[in-house]
């Protein structure tokens, strides 16, 4: 008789390095799907994974969450001249801390 196991929907990283990390269909073993968790390479116990019978073990470990900054002063933000495929220059202004970006015509 089959054992029926259930499939996670999301994937989170765990302490776990005896046996496979537990993923969502499509992800890989350090994907995350908290935009916040942050992986760190580990050494795995590759024998006590063998010895319980796993194909694979789980070689990630969550890294302590970030504090919180206060962000102070401006926005730095860089600006450039990029051309596009149609052959017409165009002003690109990236804001560095949020990532927006913003295009002006010539």
């Amino acid at each position: 008789m089959a054992s029926s196991k259930s499939t996670p929907d999301e994937t989170r990283l765990n302490e776990d390095l005896d046996k496979p990390s537990t993923t969502a269909p499509g992800d890989g073993p350090a994907d995350t799907t908290d935009p916040e968790e942050r992986a760190s390479s580990a050494t795995p116990d590759k024998a006590a994974a063998a010895k319980a019978g796993h194909g694979t073990v789980n070689a990630v470990v969550p890294l302590p969450k970030r504090k919180a900054s206060p962000r102070q002063g401006k926005d730095r933000t860089e600006t450039y001249t990029a051309v596009r495929p149609d052959g017409s220059e165009v002003t690109v202004e990236r804001n560095i801390e949020t990532g927006e970006s913003s295009v002006k015509e010539g």
